[in-house]
């Protein structure tokens, strides 16, 4: 797929391996210093524990052999944008975030989200436990969720992250899990992996932020009711990429070869003038 961005063409490939991993590995290799910019999916680079990074060992092996191109897993950028995202959001006056139930699939994966979520005034209940661990305990605060990060991130970023996390076909596998918690909840943010996976049929009125939409997804949205859908990143050619992706491209025009600072990100954003897609289904 090729996008222009800001006047530059950029050819963008997803090449998927279906959860192999060795296969991912080779083509890591393959690929090194053939591209500008590798955009890590389907798996995180790095998780925060309040602001301390950890390093998913399964992730950190599958591009061990990369010596020249830089590798982005997205979290850089999620770091600046999402935060952005909201504060545009609710000066727009897109979304009145004041008193708002908000249900965060996974606030380790997004922290600088749930930060601004709450910062905007809104009411969130973080499903980390319940969505990627399976124990039916919603945390209700900041403080709490980085003090149960602390505990658990230094453990889970040591095993294969397949055990919490969909990979490969079970990235399309529905399993309705705790309904309840969308159903409490005026808006559903998060990763869009475990939204999907995990949200009931029907969903009436609710508003999604969230990115990785393809037009499949959009269906899907509007025939369980959602009024608004909110993607981070901008809509190329009918999907929303993942901010691994935005964040690859972002380093590519940059022509650098690390992740950047959250400062440069933003700049970027405005120079190229990269939106949110807003669409009301």
């Amino acid at each position: 797929m090729n996008v222009e961005i800001g006047g530059q063409l950029v050819h963008v490939e997803r090449i998927g391996t279906d959860g192999n991993k060795e296969k991912a590995k080779a083509l890591f290799s393959k690929y090194d210093g053939e591209v500008d910019a590798f955009g890590l999916g389907g798996t995180d680079l790095y998780i925060f524990a309040g602001e301390k990074p950890y390093v998913f060992g399964d992730s950190a092996r599958l591009i061990a052999s990369v010596k020249k191109t830089p590798v982005l897993d997205g979290s850089g950028l999620k770091r600046s944008l999402e935060p952005y995202l909201i504060e545009q959001l609710a000066t727009k006056g897109i979304v009145d975030f004041a008193d708002k139930q908000v249900l965060h699939m996974c606030g380790v994966d997004r922290m600088a989200l749930g930060q601004a979520l709450v910062k905007a005034g809104a009411k969130v209940t973080f499903g980390d436990l319940i969505y990627g661990l399976g124990i039916n305990y919603p945390i209700k605060s900041l403080h709490r969720l980085s003090f149960l990060a602390g505990l658990v991130v230094p453990i889970i970023t040591k095993l294969p992250i397949d055990w919490f996390y969909p990979t490969g076909d079970g990235q399309i596998k529905r399993v309705v899990c705790h309904p309840e918690y969308f159903f409490q909840n005026d808006i559903i943010a998060g990763d869009f992996h475990f939204i999907r996976r995990f949200m009931p049929d029907k969903l009436p009125g609710k508003v999604i932020i969230t990115n990785t939409v393809t037009l499949e997804d959009r269906k899907l949205l509007k025939a369980a009711g959602i009024r608004c859908l909110i993607t981070v990143t901008p809509n190329f050619q009918g999907r929303s990429f993942g901010t691994n992706v935005l964040e690859a491209i972002l380093v590519a025009l940059n022509g650098s070869n690390a992740p950047l600072e959250g400062a440069t990100y933003k700049r970027l954003l405005q120079q190229y003038d990269i939106r949110p897609g807003i669409e009301y289904l």
